[in-house]
């Protein structure tokens, strides 16, 4: 195989992320006695897409991010809650979801005998920590780097410059990213210099 270096990605890309998440919101309006319904599914999706989407872009951080998102998500319903109290129990029930891509653990048992394998994941570190431990896909990676450590966020270049220098005799031509998400994966990838893979899960156009 070309390449020596394969960074992955974890949501949508090896755990099923979206499962996760519904579930995850399904426990928590269950507990606090609200009912979901398929309008606050959609501009909860709406809103935290939007929200990681300027993290991305480094016009919040993480703690902006999942410290107001629920607070915002009530402001449309005309409801007041308490934004960080409610993420934090969102939290205690995200952390329980690693539901695996279809193929993705066999993938890696065959991969991790060719290549060295990273990850390389935007989000909140004790999350992704712990739901790869409870997948049993721990073991496979020689580092995890999770953009909380790193002080940095895919597709940021200083993201990328500061996993390149973590990982001992690395070789761009022969490092790859392989992750679901065109604006932090593949845009991350391209602005680091090396080769990418789009897993496109939703089959999404090429061009979107």
């Amino acid at each position: 195989m070309k390449y020596k270096i394969l960074l992955f990605d974890v949501d949508d890309t090896l755990l099923d992320f979206q499962l996760t998440e519904a579930k995850a919101l399904s426990e928590l309006f269950a507990e606090q006695g609200l009912e979901l319904t398929p309008e606050v599914k959609t501009s909860y999706k709406a809103l935290n897409h939007h929200l990681w989407r300027e993290f991305e872009k480094g016009n919040m951080t993480r703690a902006e991010v999942t410290g107001n998102r629920f607070g915002l998500l009530f402001q449309q319903f005309g409801r007041t809650v308490d934004s960080l109290a409610m993420e934090k129990r969102y939290r205690h029930y995200l952390n329980q979801g690693h539901d695996q891509i279809e193929g993705s653990h066999e993938l890696l048992q065959t991969l991790t005998e060719q290549a060295d394998l990273y990850i390389v994941t935007n989000g909140v570190s004790q999350t992704q920590y712990q739901r790869l431990t409870d997948a049993n896909m721990l073991d496979y990676f020689k580092k995890i780097f999770v953009s909380e450590d790193v002080g940095a966020q895919k597709p940021m270049k200083a993201f990328f410059d500061y996993v390149f220098a973590h990982i001992p005799e690395l070789e761009k031509e022969k490092t790859v990213i392989i992750g679901d998400s065109l604006t932090s994966d593949i845009k991350g990838g391209n602005l680091a210099g090396i080769d990418t893979i789009w897993f496109n899960k939703n089959q999404l156009p090429e061009i979107v």
